[in-house]
């Protein structure tokens, strides 16, 4: 007689066992609960479409006006990308207390508390050719700029460019010059009304500018206003709606043609068509909301319709192969809820995660305002991204089930005919109307497996990848791989520089390449600031200055009255000596009396002292101009708090560039932490633990090697770029999440077949989203913009490397590491002999049974 005999586990192990149960079950009671309340939402969309498909439009309709009415620019660009809490705004706000500005007087450096209203114009002259012989030119465009209205009555051409002094002359002469760069600031007195006036000053000085540069071939005239990088930062937008539109085309194109097969019964071409719409209309309803809250439009809003696309038709291509993984037999109604069941948990997580990360990016510990903004508008695209999937799409998923239960033609939507009358057809109307099954003898237990992607995948891919001979070829690539992305890595550099956000073929590109070309020998110019009395007269006082000055060219009243004590050898080494010459006498020099503004004297009694002076500074630098300025910064700075004399450092361009690279980064790693939080919150709650772990790993490397690989290819890191990494993280999450979970939770004896299973099953939404993502950021190369470029570049790298990543790296690797499925195997064999062991029992108690048979 045979006996079955159990064998319970090990005293010392039995805690741990009960505890690793205990925790299995309660994930599974979890994922159970969330599949049965997806299941029950896809039930109650499917009693209800007609609600829920016009609930959304009528939802779109509303906002969608609010579009029209209520679409404002942002006007501030300094608002928009300068750091928020930004040192050099403090800065800022103590110089212009201490020197208030005065806009009737026409001195070149009063004005450096802020850019303010002016036009700036640059002369280059041919090649070879000598700027200075072409004087006669020059004064007539300066008077025909003189002769506009609401101008200033002076000018300042303050800079030289392409220097060329005569060898071998110890006398600092110039020989020649290649370039001239005047500045003509405008009267404004803080007023609005002069402040629009200013601003049509500006627009006439750019239009007399390009009038004037037909009249004078031999010079070349490279004009730009203080409203020029605000006009052409919003005129990348303008290119890019063409663009867009194509872009939309294209995606509508790819997503009908990978939702169509061969079989007119189950080809799903208008779900496809109706999906990507799906998303179209949540993001106008986005906007829509966006705008009614005094919400203001800026050209880095560009990339939320291809942010909100990547993640919105992931859902529509998840479910519908969720769909397609439903039993025929079912109604449509429980094929719905099937799907939802199947799909909607995995969709809610990464959208959670989406709305996570960007929701941390708006957080308030985000120092860009653009940024901020961004992901403002952008967890608002995801939540209605999300609803308006299980509603608008979901019904028109009920809707297409209804016609493939009923027998209609997925394409002209009427009665597929029998077999009998289609063998009397020509062969172009059977192939048009036949669903490829119409005899049951040919009926196949999934039909859908006939889907092209699905195929190619099954019949040829998942055996090529898993082939022990591409291995080693695959292992080698990702090493190359992660080098390249390493090195990347350690070659970061912040993108402070504006250009970056402006359209390429914009008069401000121009200037800035012809300034950096030819006016980069030296910084801009420096306001150096002393906010406390000095004893100037004392000799300590003035080596304490001339050190902190070294290596600059100054520009000082105290250098200048200096000089002039030593050529009339006049000594001033007490303090009543020293301000009764400075007031009396140096001040009073027509030379030297714009120094005035320079100096804020004190009266106390009969007694006069000095409690505030400015001085300026242009240090010289290398083609990198900005690099070196900012290192600058950053030892001035520290020099304020450690010498004895108390001052700031400001300049209008440090409000963009302090701490920016900072500033920049910050929302990447508060992001990356809030993701990083929740998966390690759910490592031991929802799904095995090992997928987390997984998914972690994944998402780390995708993170960097797009990183690193956008770095080599020479894109800063600005706030678009700052952008484009958050949304790989979700990105990468979105696409590799479902394919690693499936993998961990597969029950197949081995790793192979698990990675096979999981490819087959999410392989193909993960196809068609990627390829569809890629397909429509083409027209953005046609967009001529360095903000287009930046985001083609970085949204291509996203994804390249999730497709890499879920199509190759991920395939291979987990044939080798954890989980192991022999646990798997053993469950299986110790079932079959447990089967085995009571058929043995049951026959050996009734052996008449063996009799009988």
């Amino acid at each position: 007689m045979c006996f079955l005999i159990r064998r319970g586990p090990a005293a010392g192990a039995s805690a741990s066992w009960l505890g690793w149960r205990r925790k299995r079950m309660l994930r599974q009671v979890i994922h159970r609960g969330l599949r049965s309340f997806c299941h029950q939402l896809g039930l109650f969309v499917s009693r209800h479409p007609v609600f829920f498909l016009t609930v959304p439009a009528v939802l779109t309709i509303i906002f969608g006006f609010s579009v029209l009415n209520r679409f404002q620019l942002e006007k501030d660009l300094e608002v928009l990308v300068a750091p928020s809490h930004s040192l050099a705004k403090i800065e800022r706000s103590l110089a212009n207390s201490l020197f208030p500005l005065d806009r009737a007087k026409s001195q070149l450096y009063s004005d450096l508390h802020t850019p303010g209203r002016y036009g700036r114009v640059i002369f280059l002259s041919k090649p070879g050719g000598n700027i200075l012989h072409q004087a006669e030119g020059l004064l007539q465009i300066h008077r025909a700029v003189l002769e506009m209205k609401d101008g200033r009555t002076s000018f300042i051409g303050h800079q030289l460019g392409g220097v060329i002094e005569p060898p071998n002359s110890k006398e600092q002469r110039v020989k020649s010059a290649r370039a001239i760069q005047i500045t003509y600031y405008l009267q404004t007195y803080h007023s609005a009304a002069q402040d629009l006036i200013g601003e049509k000053w500006e627009n006439e000085f750019c239009k007399l500018m390009h009038r004037l540069q037909l009249h004078h071939e031999d010079l070349q005239l490279y004009a730009l206003a203080s409203f020029s990088l605000w006009r052409d930062f919003h005129k990348t937008s303008i290119l890019a709606r063409g663009k867009i539109l194509v872009s939309l085309i294209l995606v509508l194109t790819a997503a009908i043609f990978s939702s169509s097969m061969k079989d007119c019964l189950r080809s799903k071409p208008f779900l496809g068509l109706l999906g990507v719409l799906t998303i179209c209309i949540s993001s106008v309803t986005a906007a829509g909301i966006f705008f009614i809250t005094d919400g203001k439009y800026n050209s880095t809003l560009l990339g939320i319709p291809f942010f909100a696309m990547g993640h919105g038709t992931k859902g529509v291509f998840e479910l519908l192969s969720g769909w397609r993984r439903t039993r025929e037999h079912l109604p449509f109604k429980d094929r719905v809820a099937d799907a939802y069941s199947d799909v909607m948990v995995s969709y809610t997580m990464t959208s959670s995660l989406y709305f996570i990360a960007f929701g941390m990016g708006a957080s308030p510990f985000t120092n860009i305002e653009a940024v901020k903004v961004f992901c403002q508008n952008m967890c608002i695209s995801i939540l209605l991204n999300y609803f308006y999937i299980f509603s608008f799409f979901g019904s028109c998923l009920v809707f297409a089930g209804q016609l493939e239960q009923n027998r209609y033609h997925s394409i002209f939507c009427c009665k597929i005919p029998s077999a009998e009358y289609l063998e009397r057809k020509p062969v172009w109307f059977q192939t048009m109307m036949s669903d490829g099954h119409q005899h049951t003898s040919h009926h196949e237990s999934d039909p859908y497996q006939n889907h092209f992607i699905q195929h190619f995948l099954r019949e040829h891919y998942n055996e090529w990848i898993t082939n022990i001979y591409v291995k080693p070829f695959v292992v080698i690539l990702y090493l190359i791989y992660a080098s390249f992305s390493f090195m990347g890595c350690l070659q970061i550099s912040d993108g402070a520089n504006m250009i970056n956000l402006l359209s390429s073929n914009s008069p401000s590109v121009s200037y800035a390449v012809i300034q950096q070309k030819y006016f980069s020998n030296y910084s801009p110019v420096i306001g150096f600031y002393i906010y406390e009395p000095l004893e100037y007269w004392n000799g300590t006082v003035q080596d304490d200055l001339k050190k902190l000055s070294e290596g600059f060219n100054t520009i000082s009243w105290l250098q200048q009255y200096y000089q002039y004590l030593k050529t009339g050898n006049v000594s001033a080494t007490n303090k009543s000596d020293f301000l009764s010459i400075l007031q009396n006498s140096f001040l009073r020099k027509p030379e030297f009396q714009h120094f005035k503004n320079d100096i804020i004297f004190s009266r106390a009694g009969n007694v006069n002292s000095i409690i505030a002076s400015r001085m300026y500074l242009v240090a010289r630098t290398s083609e990198k101009t900005q690099r070196d300025v900012i290192e600058l910064l950053d030892k001035l700075r520290p020099l304020s708090l450690k010498q004895s004399i108390k001052f700031i450092v400001f300049n209008p361009t440090f409000v963009f560039m302090d701490q920016y690279s900072l500033s920049v980064t910050m929302p990447v790693l508060i992001s990356g932490f809030g993701i990083l939080l929740v998966l390690l919150l759910t490592f031991f709650l929802v799904i095995h633990p090992l997928g987390n772990f997984w998914l972690i790993l994944t998402v780390t490397s995708i993170e960097l090697g797009v990183l690193g690989l956008m770095t080599l290819w020479n894109v800063d890191m600005d706030c678009i770029s700052i952008l484009c990494l958050i949304y790989t993280l979700n990105f990468s999450i979105d696409h590799c999440a479902p394919l690693l979970y499936t993998f961990v939770l597969a029950t197949e004896h081995t790793r192979t077949q698990c990675i096979k299973s999981s490819l087959q099953e999410h392989g193909t939404a993960i196809l068609q989203n990627v390829t569809s993502f890629l397909i429509g950021l083409v027209p953005l190369l046609f967009v001529p913009s360095n903000l287009t470029f930046t985001l083609f570049k970085c949204l291509l790298l996203t994804g390249s490397c999730t497709l890499l990543h879920c199509f190759v790296i991920l395939p291979v690797f987990l044939t080798f590491f954890p989980p192991s499925k022999k646990h798997h195997k053993k469950k299986k064999r110790a079932r079959r002999k447990e089967r085995e062991e009571i058929e043995c029992i049951e026959i050996q108690e009734n052996p008449d049974h063996v009799t009988a048979v």
